[in-house]
């Protein structure tokens, strides 16, 4: 055989011999590679699937930094709309710059931290002064007064809470966006939250005075209905409006041969819905809070009314007047209220994480209704719309049930941007960012991808011309909020307390509520049988407001052993009315 042949038959056996160990090796790595593969394509994704107008340039000149809650639909909308109106505005390159870790309660917690650890910084590193719990507790407490008369003598508290409010300090974020006025007051309180920067030029200060025109009845009314629209120190204001109500599955009710669609929260309570109602945790959810206090405060206001009819009957019968019958009323509708979410709460499947799934269960069909608020329910029934106009998904917020409240803008403390913040918060009140809020994808000035769905907080929008690009062409959000007047000094102080309750009388004790509420509903819900079941007077309104001062304790120990024995009591309770149901009492 010539040295040729055995060059090529040499040659050969060489290329079968890595070919067999190429093959040998991705046999024995093919799962390693699926896996890089996926993971490469994972992390290509973002840069393959980026669209071409972003609110996330190359290069910027500028950048605003917002912490929010806002889901990515109006992230972007805002975002890329803002961008180029600072582009036409200035000529500059503007990076907006979201900051998402996670709902109004985390955003609230990270706040609190972050300013916590820049303060420290400032106070011991900056001023030399010694750092200390009773310090830590005090500068963001608004409870902590001081005199500002030159040369008074404070205390260590009160020198931190005086020093944390004529400070620079900040966390490098310019702007809160979106969440409650609640939780915006908060910060507020806290000096987290500000009108003017430093040198007092921007803000929403004074923003206010040079656009005056804006903040009036007309326009923007400082409150509707109890609820505030802007903070009165100028710290915050409600960019659009929000309500809580009912989300709902026509296809669901079709099949559970309910005919009515709901309409006020009460309906959730039929027990035709058992393991039919999408719910999450309040303790979780500061929106399915919301929701819960205003189902308190609609049967507070009913039973107000009812008893005000007696009092006109029997005036003598009441003593005390007005105020005993607001009492009276007060006390019997806080029963009333926790007695329906007892009820509606037997006929959820089961308690969520988060709030933003209710809906989603119910478009899917897993559950007939839940609650919601508003621009999550919308949204979905707007996804869901077919070529004719028909959705197997709507929404309706509870007439006189449910309030209308803002999402707030605020500027934080030592913001790097003052300038530009304030002209976010302009750009989102101006005509231009209010169209944003509900005009429908397609129309001048409207979105670019996803209508957003949310009802504009300026009353002067509402006009024909702007309705006819309206996705709610209807919409009478001001007329609507007449239906119902928020008293905050009724359960605002209760919110824990409402969170706890539920927490023990139903999310703990879920399996046997549930139960109990089958049994009764298999023989007919007896008299006696859904008394002991219904049973709340242990947890009435003045034992609430004694139960709101021991949690405001923050005692963790006591706080934990009333939950303890408050959920067996429950238990043991929802387990007497299943046994009175099955002998007919």
């Amino acid at each position: 055989m010539s040295v040729d042949t055995l060059t090529v038959h040499a040659r050969r056996i060489a290329a079968l011999y890595q070919h067999a160990v190429v093959a040998a090796f991705i046999k024995r790595w093919a799962k390693e590679l699926g896996i890089g593969f996926a993971l490469f394509l994972t992390l290509a994704a973002p840069w393959v699937l980026k669209p071409k107008e972003t609110s996330a340039p190359s290069r910027f000149d500028r950048r605003i930094v917002i912490i929010t809650p806002q889901n990515d639909n109006i992230r972007h909308e805002f975002g890329v709309a803002f961008a180029r109106h600072w582009k036409q505005k200035t000529g500059e390159t503007l990076y907006v710059d979201w900051r998402v870790p996670g709902g109004t309660s985390e955003i609230s917690m990270f706040l609190r931290s972050e300013f916590t650890a820049a303060f420290q910084r400032h106070w011991t590193h900056e001023l030399a002064n010694e750092w200390t719990p009773l310090v830590a507790a005090a500068f963001g407490n608004d409870k902590v007064t001081f005199s500002k008369e030159p040369g008074a003598i404070l205390t260590p508290e009160q020198e931190a809470r005086k020093t944390f409010l004529n400070s620079p300090v900040g966390i490098k974020i310019d702007l809160f966006f979106g969440g409650g006025s609640f939780d915006f007051e908060q910060q507020a309180k806290a000096g987290i939250l500000v009108s003017a920067d430093e040198n007092g030029k921007h803000g929403l200060g004074p923003l206010m005075m040079r656009r005056a025109e804006w903040f009036k009845d007309d326009v923007i009314p400082q409150s509707t209905s109890g609820e505030p629209f802007y903070d009165q120190e100028q710290r915050w204001v409600g960019t659009c409006l929000s309500t809580m109500g009912i989300v709902f599955n026509r296809d669901v009710l079709k099949r559970l041969k309910i005919e009515k669609e709901p309409s006020q929260w009460v309906d959730l309570a039929d027990s035709r819905l058992a393991g039919q109602i999408a719910l999450s945790d309040p303790n979780k959810s500061g929106t399915v809070t919301k929701a819960l206090e205003q189902i308190i405060q609609q049967q507070m206001q009913l039973a107000v009314d009812e008893v005000s009819r007696e009092w006109r009957k029997e005036p003598k019968a009441f003593r005390g007047g007005e105020k005993e019958v607001t009492n009276k009323g007060v006390a019997l509708g806080w029963e009333r209220g926790l007695q329906l979410i007892q009820r509606i709460c037997a006929n959820a499947r089961y308690f969520t994480d988060a709030a933003t799934k209710i809906p989603l269960e119910v478009a899917q069909g897993d559950a007939a209704a839940g609650m919601c608020i508003d621009f999550y329910g919308r949204s979905f029934e707007e996804q869901l719309r077919k070529a004719d106009g028909t959705t197997r998904v709507g929404f309706i917020a509870p007439k006189g049930g449910s309030s209308f409240g803002v999402d707030p803008v605020g500027m934080l403390r030592g913001a790097p941007e003052p300038a530009v913040a304030e002209a976010f918060m302009e750009f989102v009140l101006s005509d231009e960012g209010q169209k944003l809020w509900n005009y429908r994808v397609g129309t001048k000035g409207g979105p670019m991808q996803d209508a957003l769905r949310r009802l504009p907080v300026r009353r002067d929008f509402y006009t024909e011309s702007n309705r006819a690009s309206m996705s709610d062409s209807t919409a009478q959000p001001f007329e609507d909020a007449k239906a119902f007047t928020y008293h905050p000094e009724w359960t605002a102080s209760l919110s824990n307390v409402i969170r706890f309750v539920v927490k023990v009388m139903s999310v703990d004790a879920h399996d046997e509520q549930k139960h109990a509420w089958r049994l009764m509903g298999q023989y007919g819900f007896p008299v006696r049988a859904m008394e002991v079941f219904s049973d709340v007077n242990f947890v009435n309104y003045q034992n609430a407001q004694n139960l709101a001062g021991e949690l405001k304790r923050k005692d963790k120990d006591l706080e934990v052993r009333k939950a303890r024995d408050y959920a067996m009591r429950f238990r043991q309770q929802y387990a007497r009315a299943g046994e009175l149901a099955r002998r007919g009492q």
